[in-house]
Order: structure tokens, then C-alpha cells, then sequence
């Protein structure tokens, strides 16, 4: 490999990355996991650079990232052994303590909304509301049509209104049925 053409990739690393990493971070819960697939997702981009058509690199990579989360999935499937929900506790070391707690709650809420919604609405909304995506690049990574993208991306949002709606409703009822 030229120096031109490693120095390029080495570039595109640096700026994906940790996009990737939090993308995939996401989806197995797995800071090891997320790492690994990372790893992953670049070597498969780099074994098949020649199928690269000059499109999007963001889309792109991404497109290769979710399929491998979903290949190292479907592995785990055949072996039912699925650890993918290593949930660390972060805590911040700025900030006023009572904040924070709020924040991680409400974090923490919106992360078991979404581990309840299938992986495509959990993918675009990330896509989306994460990484900013244009329903273009949404299209490229997730080989969907324009209408598609924006009927799934309603369904998703939709659904996880749903979820928290129900959830809000439960925790109501909870309350009223201790007092």
C-alpha cells in the first residue's frame, strides 16, 4: 500500500471512529463489544475499498458497521450467548451532583425506550437524532428508498413516543397504588 493511500485511510479513522464507536456502543451495549466491532468495521472497509463507488465515506462505513454488529449478532444467536449488555455506570466529575443524577436518569430512560424498539428504528434514530444523517446518507447506510427512510424514521419516532407514554402511565398508576 502507498504511503498516499495509508495516509488517507489513517485520516478516515480519526474522523469516524469514535462515531462508530458510540454507534455500535449503542446497539450492543458493550464498550469491548463496540471496540471490537470498530476494529471490525474498518478492516471490512479496507478488504473492500475497491467496491467503494466514491459515494458518501460517512454513510459508507457506517453501512458496514451495522452489518457488522448484525453478523457478530446472528454469531452469538447460533451460539445463545449473548452478553451484549455490559452497562457501566459513568459519573461525572463536574457538575452539581442533583444535575447529574437527573441527567443519568433521564439517560438512562431514553436508553431502555429504545433497547425496546427493533434494531432498524433503534439504527435511525441514531442515524438521525445522533449523528445528524441526511435522509441521503440514511438511505446509502441502511439500503433503504427516500420514502422509506421517512416512513421508517415516523414509525420509529411514533413508537418510541408509544413506549414512553406507556411507561410514564405505568409509573403513574405505580405511584397511586402505593398512596
Amino acid at each position: 500500500m502507498d504511503e498516499k493511500r495509508h495516509n488517507k485511510l489513517e485520516d478516515i479513522y480519526r474522523k469516524y471512529a469514535e462515531g462508530l464507536y458510540y454507534y455500535l456502543l449503542g446497539l450492543s451495549g458493550s464498550p469491548t463489544l463496540a471496540e471490537e466491532l470498530v476494529q471490525e468495521t474498518f478492516y471490512r472497509a479496507t478488504v473492500s475499498l475497491s467496491l467503494f463507488k466514491h459515494q458518501e465515506v460517512k454513510p459508507w462505513l457506517f453501512k458496514i458497521a451495522r452489518n457488522t454488529y448484525i453478523d457478530e449478532w446472528r454469531k452469538r444467536q447460533r451460539w445463545k450467548w449473548v452478553p451484549f449488555f455490559e452497562k457501566e455506570e459513568m459519573i461525572s466529575p463536574y457538575g452539581i451532583p442533583e444535575t447529574e443524577v437527573v441527567k443519568k436518569e433521564n439517560k438512562q430512560e431514553l436508553e431502555n425506550l429504545l433497547d425496546m424498539l427493533p434494531e432498524n428504528y433503534r439504527t435511525i434514530l441514531y442515524f438521525r437524532e445522533y449523528e445528524d444523517f441526511t435522509y441521503q446518507e440514511i438511505q446509502e447506510a441502511m439500503e433503504l428508498t427516500e420514502s422509506q427512510v421517512k416512513v421508517t424514521l415516523f414509525r420509529a419516532r411514533k413508537r418510541l413516543t408509544e413506549l414512553a407514554e406507556n411507561m410514564k402511565g405505568e409509573s403513574e398508576y405505580d405511584r397511586m397504588d402505593k398512596g
